[in-house]
């Protein structure tokens, strides 16, 4: 009771702010459940309150973007998704503050979209501009005819959000009993030595538009230290060693990437294509020698896509290739990770009434995310969306095994 009342003074503080300052006010309403085929459990019960608040002039504007998520009937998530200011001169734009950031020519999938980390304490299920999460930053950017330069310092390392341990997507570990998890070396002080820098040349000519970029930057996604002590099992002839315990470290290493993209049109078919090179990935290794249980390897990270239309039906497809250089037959990942996604959308009745399916194909995995959904716009700010999520195939690919997550949903929208 105290969080939604603390909620409700700051909302209508900021609500009687933005009417002082006569800001633009801006957002959404939506209530959003979704219900398992496996066991009819609602497994999703959110209703959602986003908010814009912009202040535009022709030196300075001003945004900022809080986000509330109720969760079942009490529990209350206040997330400031962004505030920033921008300060306009003749030849740069500045912006300070809590922003995302996003890159690259990729759908669905994040090759040189680096900058902004993600939430994934849902998957790959909410919104694209969801699930990115805002950073602390300073980034200018530099015209140059039709090329921009843009710098982008972060003084504060934010991680890759996880679904916590009573999450319907959290993965237990192989050996839930024996494992401890110690999260001492997790944490990435702020300081400038610990600052994480990125640096893109993007340029749109008459038949090309094409990004070029680089960074210096922590891992979103912790890198998990194994330490196991073994006893010996005396019930075996002779003797055996057993795993007694299990203690697994995360830690975030840094990472230099550089990368780029392109998208070109041809005939009204749009070929896009996107990679990035990573150096100084730790990857899980079953080497006794190797410590932690770890190697080092750099790897390769990209996607080749066509966007075309057959009559009224808008299609895409993407092929996503990983590919891990130096390669060790001892690593459990695949030399070669290929993945496929393929959307197809049809709008009719006016573009009021949208079918559309969109799905991620695992080719290495043998597994799959489907994802039909129909939504009818009944004006310009009211819509009701229909959906499912239907994950298949082998229980150990990165989508077969939520295949008893799969669930239909709805959502009702409110644009004001």
């Amino acid at each position: 009771m105290g969080n939604k009342l603390i909620l409700l003074v700051v909302i209508l503080f900021v609500s009687s702010f933005a009417k002082a300052q006569k800001l633009d006010v801006s957002g959404f309403a939506r209530t959003y459940e979704g219900v398992t085929y496996e066991n009819g459990d609602f497994t999703i019960i959110q209703q959602t309150l986003n908010l814009n608040f912009e202040k535009r002039g022709e030196k300075v504007a001003f945004k900022a973007n809080p986000m509330v998520y109720l969760y079942n009937a009490d529990s209350l998530n206040l997330n400031i998704r962004e505030v920033y200011m921008d300060m306009y001169f003749k030849n740069f734009d500045l912006r300070v503050g809590k922003q995302q950031i996003v890159w690259g020519k990729a759908d669905g999938v994040f090759i040189t979209d680096i900058v902004s980390p993600l939430n994934l304490s849902e998957f790959l299920l909410p919104d694209f501009d969801e699930i990115r999460t805002g950073v602390i930053a300073t980034k200018l950017d530099y015209y140059i005819g039709n090329s921009t330069i843009e710098a982008i310092w972060i003084p504060q390392f934010t991680p890759t959000i996880r679904p916590d341990a009573n999450s319907i997507w959290y993965i237990q570990p192989e050996f839930p009993a024996l494992t401890t998890f110690d999260w001492s070396q997790s944490e990435i002080k702020p300081s400038l030595e610990n600052s994480e820098f990125f640096l893109k040349w993007s340029a749109m000519t008459s038949k090309v538009d094409f990004e070029l970029m680089g960074g210096y930057t922590w891992d979103d996604n912790p890198t998990m230290h194994v330490q196991k002590q073994f006893g010996m099992d005396t019930t075996t002839m002779p003797p055996s060693p057993i795993l007694t315990d299990l203690t697994i470290t995360p830690e975030h290493h840094r990472l230099t990437v550089g990368g780029g993209s392109f998208s070109t049109e041809i005939k009204g078919v749009i070929l896009r294509g996107e990679a990035a090179y990573y150096n100084g990935k730790y990857f899980q290794t079953e080497d006794p020698t190797a410590e932690d249980a770890l190697i080092q390897k750099d790897y390769l990270n990209y996607v080749a896509g066509i966007d075309f239309n057959i009559g009224k039906v808008k299609l895409s497809t993407q092929f996503i290739q990983k590919y891990i250089l130096d390669y060790n037959d001892m690593m459990p990942d695949n030399e070669f990770h290929n993945t496929a996604t393929f959307m197809a959308r049809y709008d009719m009745m006016r573009e009021t009434l949208h079918l559309e399916l969109f799905s991620y194909i695992g080719l290495s995995d043998q597994d799959a995310l489907i994802r039909p959904k129909i939504t009818y716009d009944f004006d310009d700010s009211f819509s009701i969306l229909l959906g499912g999520n239907i994950f298949v195939g082998e229980r150990d690919g990165q989508f077969g095994q939520y295949q008893d997550n799969s669930m239909i949903y709805t959502k009702i929208k409110y644009n004001f």
